[in-house]
């Protein structure tokens, strides 16, 4: 996986073209990094809004001029990285040679991504039914897509495999890697190869 900070912004903000729209981006992916701390420690029910924007030194009433209120800050969080994933995967499928490569460079995106950010697969595991319907929703479509992504992958290298043995096989390596916040403390490099192998495995074995 690309680092996080290489993946795409979610589509649903505006790209900012002055100064000020800079400043107002990066301060909002402060607050959203902040929420991610804060409701993986605690959960989505036992953060305010003004917890989070105390988090980054922003008043109560002001955080109302980024978000409406606690529902669009995971709304927004949650939705995001599912654009993310599937912008990246497809990055990673248009920068490969041949399909071996795009899997191998499917695989190392997500675990960068799960080794680096495991506040946002603790809030998604614990906090995705906390959800406006609508939200849970588009969230669901986007992983839907990611997970075709590697599917089509795989089943050109493994043709003929089932196509639902292929779903099967992806969405059980996305929980072996999205497990890792989870796993015994390791060194990050070192939990990452094991994590590699693994996914490798249960892929293709």
């Amino acid at each position: 996986m690309t680092s996080a900070a290489d993946t795409p912004e979610p589509t649903s903000m505006a790209t900012p073209v002055t100064r000020r729209g800079l400043a107002k981006a990066a301060r909002r992916r402060e607050l959203l990094a902040a929420a991610a701390r804060l409701m993986a420690e605690r959960g989505f029910a036992g953060v305010r809004l003004e917890d989070i924007g105390a988090a980054v030194g922003v008043s109560g009433p002001a955080m109302y001029r980024h978000f409406s209120g606690k529902d669009a800050v995971l709304a927004e969080m949650l939705v995001g990285i599912s654009q993310r994933l599937y912008a990246g995967g497809q990055g990673v499928l248009e920068r490969s040679f041949g399909d071996a490569d795009a899997l191998d460079g499917l695989i190392a995106f997500h675990v960068r991504f799960a080794t680096t950010e495991p506040e946002l697969i603790r809030v998604q595991d614990r906090d995705m039914s906390s959800l406006t319907p609508e939200a849970r929703r588009e969230v669901r479509r986007l992983q839907r897509k990611y997970v075709e992504l590697w599917t089509d992958v795989l089943l050109r290298l493994r043709d003929p495999m089932p196509r639902q043995e292929a779903q099967t096989r992806v969405q059980a390596v996305f929980g072996l890697i999205n497990s890792s916040p989870r796993l015994p403390d390791l060194e990050t490099s070192r939990q990452s190869k094991l994590l590699t192998l693994m996914a490798h495995s249960a892929l293709l074995s």
